[in-house]
């Protein structure tokens, strides 16, 4: 396995950093009085697109394969570095049009749309005029496993009807969000459980869509916005159905591989923020007499902390670098397995920066809170730890039915026919 990056990706990770140092970082304090009026409208944010757009540091997301093709032309492999760049700031990524959920939106429709739906729709998503929501997951179901979703998707003539409630539908309340992915059953008596489910373009402005609360989350309200929207009687054209009636799942499946790269390499990049500024807490900080740096217990976490993000770091390179050589399928395993360390790892990580803060890291006056709260969330997103952690086992149980099962050899067991011989010594 070649985990190096090609020089594309290296010029462009210095030229994101400073662009990250320059223009985004300063912005950081401006950015969180905004948004804690509540707005998800940031006063400043279409003047750093605009200016990321000109510096050609604009959807580096998408592969961009053919020269008439959008993109930049990395690989999952070298686009993981800028992702984590990126992601170091949770609003950063919007930035330079690589934010989720409109990456995994624009990859679908440009996998999957016809061509009227990409200029209709891919285009303005492209060029930073709009944003999307995908709307999967529902209330009253459990939805890590999609084939339980209840939205009904009917024909009806030249229409599709949508009924269904849906929840955590992130970006919904921005303003700019303007088209929403659907995703809903138009087969449910197929005896194929995984071919009953169908994905459909629903504009926002569709009679009958209501968004009916934005959700906090952990009693904390995000600036993107993660909403309950109700579809009820929603008739758009059939013409809006994505890919084929049936193809649901399977597109889900080809959004989510590449998708939680970019998900684990943002959080590697804030659980690296948390780590620099524990250990420059640590240098600056003293109790009883010493710098923190020079107690064992923090330094304890500096050793760990550093040991679990390249642990991480390295199975979601492994991750990437599967995908761009075999493609997702081949990558299952893996993919699953970043979705549950890296979380874990990030939520240790900044719970440890937190404790090196004392009281201030329960403040705004650090990002740790905010930062924290993700990592928590991203346990349950993109599917609980508890359903990765099954296929896993799942695949590894496979594996090992298939393969030799001559494990045996390596067994050290006492002879019993020797044993039988053994009789206890006599007393005198």
């Amino acid at each position: 396995m070649d985990f190096e990056y090609s020089p594309k990706s290296l010029e462009l990770q210095t030229r994101l950093k400073a662009f990250m140092d320059d223009h985004v970082i300063p912005r950081h304090a401006q950015f969180v009085a905004e948004a804690a009026n509540g707005t998800h409208v940031i006063s400043f944010m279409n003047d750093l697109k605009a200016l990321a757009r000109e510096e050609g540091l604009w959807n580096m997301f998408l592969p961009g394969l053919h020269d008439d093709e959008p993109g930049t032309g990395l690989s999952n492999l070298d686009y993981a570095p800028l992702a984590e760049i990126m992601g170091r700031l949770p609003w950063a990524p919007q930035v330079f049009n690589c934010s989720a959920p409109d990456t995994g939106n624009m990859e679908i429709l440009h996998m999957f749309g016809t061509p009227e739906q990409k200029e209709q729709w891919l285009k303005p998503l492209l060029n930073g005029e709009i944003r999307s929501c995908f709307s999967m997951t529902e209330p009253d179901v459990a939805s890590s496993d999609a084939t339980n979703i209840e939205t009904v998707i009917r024909r009806d003539g030249d229409d599709y009807v949508i009924n269904g409630r849906k929840w955590f539908s992130t970006g919904a309340a921005s303003p700019d969000c303007k088209i929403a992915i659907v995703m809903g059953k138009t087969d449910p008596d197929n005896p194929n459980r995984h071919e009953q489910q169908s994905m459909i373009l629903v504009p926002l402005d569709s009679p009958g869509v209501t968004i009916t609360r934005d959700i906090p989350v952990m009693n904390h309200h995000s600036y993107e916005s993660h909403c309950e929207i109700a579809y009820r009687n929603v008739r758009v054209p059939a013409s809006n159905l994505l890919g084929g009636a049936g193809q649901g799942f399977a597109i889900a499946q080809a959004r989510l591989g590449p998708g939680r790269i970019h998900h684990c390499m943002r959080s590697i990049g804030q659980a690296e923020l948390a780590y620099e500024m524990m250990v420059e807490r640590s240098l600056e900080r003293k109790t009883f007499g010493k710098y923190l740096h020079e107690h064992g217990m923090l330094q304890d976490k500096i050793a760990r902390s550093r040991i679990e993000i390249e642990q991480a770091r390295l199975l979601v390179l492994k991750a990437a670098w599967l995908i761009d050589r075999y493609g997702t399928k081949a990558a299952r395993a893996e993919v699953a397995m970043i979705k549950v360390v890296v979380p874990q790892m990030q939520s240790d990580v900044i719970d440890r920066a937190i404790q090196t803060f004392g009281g201030m890291g329960v403040t705004p006056d650090t990002p740790l809170p905010d930062l924290w709260t993700m990592a928590r969330s991203l346990r349950i997103a993109d599917g609980p730890d508890e359903v990765h952690l099954q296929s896993i086992a799942r695949m590894e149980v496979k594996k090992a039915k298939a393969g030799p099962r001559d494990s045996h050899r390596f067994f050290t067991l006492p002879d019993r026919a020797a044993e039988a011989d053994i009789r206890p010594v006599a007393a005198e």
